[in-house]
């Protein structure tokens, strides 16, 4: 199988490496701002995100647009096993989730970034958020960690994230 940056266009987005990475799943996102869809980044910064049944994005391009957040997993640009292992680990959970089917509440995005992380990185840090998480990922743990540790790339990230929920509160009150 080809290496992701072979298959790569220069026109497909680059996210930091190493990173959990979150695009907004609208219209739900609007209701619930914590609801999204998760992808994560091999050593290149080339996402990959189960997009559906049978499918697996690896060539950048988020099934649901841009990522607005992330949450880098390298630990002052080191992950263990390195980054052969890394991408091997991301490639091996990708060709697993093109045999599964898409199930939104059980087997989904966030499912396939917890596969692709228990492969490879432990979860362990600091504080309350890695105490919640436990010793595995699974796609709560990861929802709870990108809603309350995730960064945004940029302000309009943020505003793309909230202004909607916003409107919708604002509606409600106005009537």
């Amino acid at each position: 199988m080809a290496a992701p940056t072979e298959r790569r266009r220069e026109s497909d987005p680059i996210y930091p490496p190493y990173s959990i990475v979150w695009s907004p799943l609208h219209p739900i996102t609007c209701l619930f701002p914590f609801i999204g869809h998760t992808g994560i980044t091999d050593s290149r910064g080339v996402a990959s995100d189960f997009q559906g049944t049978y499918s697996v994005g690896d060539r950048g391009r988020m099934a649901f647009g841009r990522a607005t957040r992330f949450f880098p997993l390298d630990r002052g640009g080191e992950v263990p096993g390195g980054a052969e292992e890394w991408d091997r680990n991301i490639e091996d959970a990708n060709a697993e989730y093109r045999k599964r089917f898409h199930n939104i509440f059980c087997d989904n995005c966030h499912s396939h970034v917890a596969n692709a992380l228990n492969r490879v990185v432990p979860a362990q840090g600091d504080g309350f958020i890695w105490r919640i998480l436990g010793k595995k990922f699974n796609m709560v743990n990861i929802a709870i960690l990108m809603f309350f540790q995730g960064r945004f790339f940029s302000f309009g990230g943020a505003l793309h994230q909230v202004i909607p929920m916003m409107i919708i509160i604002l509606f409600f009150f106005l009537i």
